[in-house]
């Protein structure tokens, strides 16, 4: 079946250093809705970051995210179609020689320096927890059935609990924020063979896009390119993004789950996952 929608949404405001990645989850719940908002309102939210310190600039990013939760919980709760409706957020705040990030769901950031590739994000996954406890190897998480169920996404529960990051920048570096329609198709050392490639942030866009959907694009593909060529100022960036909506639609986002343990789920998270398939394996409790 050919997937009918693109649940993924992204903003760039280079000039103000503002980059944001969301992947909508619940797709009968009005997913690409709740995307939507993450990155606008998110966007509104952070303004301008001018003047402010890495500390506040990190503080203004929460707030927004927090923001944007809010208004994406209020609309699932007053209108009927959009109830459960959820989505993941990844924001990139760049500052002279430094960055922020703001980071919920299964979304992620990386770091090209220097030929090395580094994962700045952690997924806030099932498989990532069962990695945590020592449960799961990565080879068996890449093949698992649950990769795809997150532990917590916007619009579920009135705080958002975005985890922060923050770090340097070099002259040089490449950020890279893409959805897991990226990721979970191109392993990383083929990201960094594409992003160490001839031609510039929008030809690896392009590449990294062409490279998933040949692997079958199984899901939406979203990524976020930044090249930095002054550290100075956000202005010293060159940005390109791209995205296209998966072509293979099976179950539906996160359509493989189980009825787990899930008390640390907010609500759309814990919706996705106990309407999924409905079948028993012994999995590891998240308490």
């Amino acid at each position: 079946m050919v997937r009918s929608g693109n649940e993924d949404n992204y903003l760039m405001v280079p000039d103000r250093g503002v980059f944001i990645v969301a992947d909508g989850v619940g797709g009968r719940a009005a997913g690409e809705v709740a995307s939507e908002m993450a990155v606008r309102i998110t966007a509104q939210e952070i303004g301008s970051l001018g003047g402010l310190s890495g500390a506040q600039a990190g503080e203004r990013v929460r707030s927004a995210i927090e923001a944007a939760n809010d208004a994406i919980l209020q609309r699932s709760l007053a209108e009927d179609d959009k109830w459960g409706m959820g989505t993941t957020a990844t924001v990139l705040a760049l500052m002279p020689r430094r960055y922020v990030i703001g980071h919920v769901g299964g979304s992620r950031v990386y770091l090209l320096r220097n030929g090395r590739l580094f994962q700045l994000t952690k997924d806030h996954s099932y498989i990532q927890e069962q990695m945590d406890a020592g449960v799961l190897t990565p080879d068996q998480a890449g093949a698992h059935p649950y990769r795809k169920v997150i532990t917590r996404c916007l619009g579920g529960i009135s705080e958002a609990e975005p985890e922060m990051y923050s770090g340097s920048l070099e002259q040089g570096d490449v950020v890279l924020l893409a959805s897991d329609g990226l990721t979970g198709m191109v392993e990383d050392e083929h990201l960094v063979r594409i992003l160490s490639s001839e031609g510039g942030p929008q030809d690896w866009v392009d590449r990294m896009i062409a490279e998933a959907n040949r692997r079958g694009g199984l899901d939406n593909i979203t990524a976020i390119v930044i090249r930095i060529e002054s550290v100075d100022s956000p202005a010293g960036v060159r940005p390109a993004a791209g995205g296209q909506a998966g072509r293979v639609h099976g179950l539906g986002r996160g359509a493989l789950g189980s009825p787990i343990a899930t008390a640390r789920l907010s609500r759309a998270c814990k919706t996705l996952i106990y309407n999924m398939l409905h079948r028993f394996l012994p999995i590891r409790s998240l308490n």
